[in-house]
């Protein structure tokens, strides 16, 4: 299995300390082995997730978000990135959800879920919901889901969203814009050999949940 080289976590380091693009272009041959460093990874996963998924992602290069900034709108003129991410989406309309990698010093972690749903799919979500959350309570609720990704986390209205009363009793569920999962590790945890197998193991877990989700929205698809 492919493993994430210390070297990429030093130059992320480095680049940390000298964000700017004179220390970048002289840097770019470390920038450059890095990105591959993960690309080879993200490949490596990609392979591994099309054994139990239908990953639509068709390859690690692909799946790299740029180092580049868009600083147009942002108070923070840094012109790159710290970290190295990428995102694996799930093939066709009936696998929904997504899976993201972070790759930064002091901050690595996966996560997975719906970020930004399209209105019309949080509307279904929310439908689904307020009429009966029991199936979703239930995975949250599982013992052996929660020792893994935790507790959901996702962007919420503070109130209640419009056309359902904050005294719904499924309104912590239905406040949320977003459902996301996710799970930090360690630099060390990262630099192991085991650590594509630990991210898989992360991956597999959050299943019930994706296999939830699809069913909710493909169901009204095909009504």
């Amino acid at each position: 299995m492919s493993q994430i080289s210390s070297s990429t976590f030093e130059f992320l380091k480095d680049l940390t300390l000298n964000n700017n693009r004179d220390w970048f272009t002289e840097n770019k041959p470390r920038y450059h082995e890095a990105h591959q460093d993960v690309i080879q990874f993200m490949d490596a996963l990609i392979a591994e997730m099309n054994k139990v998924d239908n990953i639509e992602t068709e390859s690690g290069k692909k799946s790299l978000f740029r180092i580049y900034r868009d600083v147009r709108f942002s108070k923070n003129k840094s012109p790159y990135k710290v970290s190295l991410s990428g995102v694996l989406k799930r093939a066709t309309k009936w696998l929904r959800g997504g899976y993201y990698v972070h790759f930064e010093p002091g901050n690595i972690f996966i996560a997975v879920g719906f970020w930004a749903p399209e209105s019309a799919d949080l509307k279904i979500i929310r439908e689904e919901l307020a009429h009966d959350a029991k199936p979703l309570r239930a995975i949250l609720a599982d013992r052996d889901f929660g020792s893994i990704w935790g507790e959901m986390e996702g962007e919420q209205v503070k109130t209640a969203p419009k056309g359902y009363s904050k005294d719904h009793p499924n309104i912590d569920l239905l406040r949320h814009k977003a459902f996301v999962f996710t799970k930090a590790f360690s630099e060390e945890e990262a630099l192991s050999e085991g650590f594509l197998f630990e991210i898989m193991k992360a991956f597999i877990g959050i299943r019930p949940f994706f296999d939830y989700m699809s069913e909710v929205l493909t169901r009204h698809t095909e009504n």
